[in-house]
Order: structure tokens, then sequence, then C-alpha cells
């Protein structure tokens, strides 16, 4: 395992997450935010009250239309991305929701995970996430955002694929913060194919299911002697376990896999008072799209969805906070779809 020598805050968190908080951090006090931030947070503190009008046309509220042919080695970086993915840097605003919280979650670096990991953090809780280490210029920055919100961000270099990293970053995580209560199983690998089955080889299906399946089997496991009644785990899916690409079909197979895992885990350790859920994304503006996708797709690019457009990493991030507290106390073996107006059934 690679130690990251990423700066680590020496405060630990509470042992729990629902007994008394700690003081709240004073966001508008750091110098470490920018301005948009910081005025978004003293809007919300005062008050202002949100029209139907102010939330905005959910067809404009972000780019649409064609995207830039853009090319991109595996696994993809944030920085070459045009337009850049929001990740709520500048818009995600914290409620204290989930203040102690210790929270694991998987290729945080960038996307999807990187957008879990802003709201988590503004919310009250302690990050640790994996990246894979040629990933870690995404990840310094993540860790920065995290900081930047008065929380501890722990950073795990690594490949999920091989069991033991994955048994490690749980342990290293629960030694860090003094304790585990949401694991979110969101790494994946994805990689389309010309021919369907026939160009489809047996390595990139191993690595796929590796990566996307046995790794949740894996860390599931190992949080499972550390997560409490009250705890989450929470699953990325994807459109793809429901309506199937034949460019992608092995990806496409994991994602209903992990569909049917989240109903069975949810099944199993109800009696225990872990929620088990899901969230089902459509098509998500992340650096995991350019590398993966021919440029002829990536130019049109969420075009074919009801509103119109690709979503952003930012329009996930309410459903994690949602999934992680008590505010879904009686969610347990659903999914969320966060798709454009595609319909899961």
């Amino acid at each position: 395992m690679t130690e990251s020598n990423f700066p680590q805050d020496e405060r630990k968190a509470n042992d729990s997450p629902f007994g008394e908080a700690e003081s709240i951090p004073n966001y508008l006090d750091s110098t470490d935010l920018d301005e948009d931030i910081a005025a978004a947070l003293e809007n919300q503190i005062v008050g202002r009250p949100e029209t139907p009008e102010a939330a905005g046309d959910p067809r404009t509220l972000y780019p649409g239309g064609s995207f830039e042919a853009q090319p991109q080695d595996y696994p993809g970086w944030t920085d070459a991305m045009r337009p850049r993915p929001d990740h709520g840097e500048s818009t995600y605003i914290g409620h204290h929701r989930m203040e102690g919280f210790r929270t694991l979650i998987t290729g945080a670096d960038s996307g999807i995970g990187r957008a879990a990991a802003i709201a988590f953090a503004r919310e009250g809780a302690d990050v640790a996430f994996t990246y894979l280490p040629e990933e870690e210029q995404d990840a310094v920055h993540t860790v920065q955002l995290i900081e930047d919100a008065g929380r501890s961000a722990l950073a795990l270099p690594g490949d999920l694929c091989d069991e033991a990293f994955c048994q490690d970053v749980v342990s290293q995580t629960v030694a860090e913060f003094g304790g585990l209560n949401v694991l979110v199983n969101n790494a994946g690998y994805q990689m389309t194919t010309s021919e369907g089955i026939e160009d489809l080889t047996s390595e990139q299906f191993d690595r796929t299911f590796k990566s996307n399946v046995y790794a949740l089997f894996w860390l599931t496991k190992a949080a499972l002697p550390h997560l409490q009644p009250g705890s989450a785990i929470i699953n990325v899916s994807s459109i793809q376990g429901y309506h199937p690409s034949p460019s992608l079909i092995d990806y496409a197979a994991t994602k209903a896999a992990i569909i049917n895992m989240t109903f069975s885990l949810a099944e199993s350790l109800g009696p225990r008072g872990i929620r088990v859920n899901a969230v089902a994304p459509g098509p998500i503006w992340t650096p995991l799209q350019p590398p993966t996708q021919p440029s002829e797709k990536i130019v049109h690019f969420g075009e074919d969805t009801p509103l119109g457009r690709a979503g952003q990493p930012a329009e996930l991030a309410s459903s994690f906070v949602l999934l992680a507290t008590a505010e879904a106390s009686y969610m347990s073996g659903s999914v969320i779809g966060v798709t454009g107006g595609r319909h899961l059934a």
C-alpha cells in the first residue's frame, strides 16, 4: 500500500455522529473559501427564500448541446475537460446534517465521488477517499476542498481490484477517524467496445467486474464489523443497469449486479439497523467519459435525455447526503435515479 503524503488534520471526530456534535466550523471565517462560496453561505444563513424561478429551468442550469471532442488517456483528469465539471465547489451549502460522521468514499478524486466528498464535508463529516495513483493531481484538489470545509481528509491511493487494498483502506479510515458511519461504493471502471461482445476481451471483462463488483463486496465485508446501527452503505449503480448499451456489455452487467447486491444487502443488514441504498446516475459529465467513449459520442453526450443535456456531478450530491442521514431513516433497498428524465423501470 502506498502511503499518502497529504497533510492530515490531527483532530479526531466524535465517536458517534448521533450524539453531541462538535462545535460547528465557522465557514465564513475561512480564508481558504473563495468569495462565491462565502456569499452563498451568507445568503443561506440570512434565509433568502428560494422561489421556483430562482431554482431555475433544469434544462438550462448547466451547459447543454454539443461538447467539444476531447480525447483523453484513461483515467481522465478534471482540468483537461471542456467545460469543467461542476462538483458543487461554489454552490453546495451545508446544513450541519452530518456533524461527527466518519465517511469513506471510493473514487472521490473527481466526478460523482468528489461531489459527494464536498457535500459530506460541508455537512460536517470527515472524509476518507480512494483514488488511482495516476489521479493524484485531482486528489490533491479534493483534499483541499474537504479541508476548506474545516474537516479532516484522508487520501488513499491504490487499486480497488486488489482485495488487500480494499481491506487496508477500511482499516486506515477507522484508525484515522476512530470509526466508520458511511461507506460509499462509488469507484468504477468502464470502457466502450466498438463491436460489442466480439471485441470485449477477457482482460477487460475481468477488470470491470473486479473494479465494480468485487471491490464493493470486499469493501462492504471489511466495513461491516465497524458499522453500528444507524450506519449507511450507498452504492453507485447506473441507468445502464436497467437499459444496457451494446457497447457497454460488461459495465452494464456490473451495474445490474450492484442493484441486486443493494437489494440483498438491505434485506440482510436491515435487522442490524444498517441501511443500504443505491444511486443510479444517467449521463453525467465526469473525467471518466472522454477516455472511455468515442469522440463522436462525447460531442452529443446527454442530448438524448428528456432534459436535453448531460448532468453534472453536483446534481447528485444531495442524494448522497439524504441516503447517509436519518432523513432517510426508512429508506433501505431503494435506488434513486438521477437521470435527466430517463426512467429506470
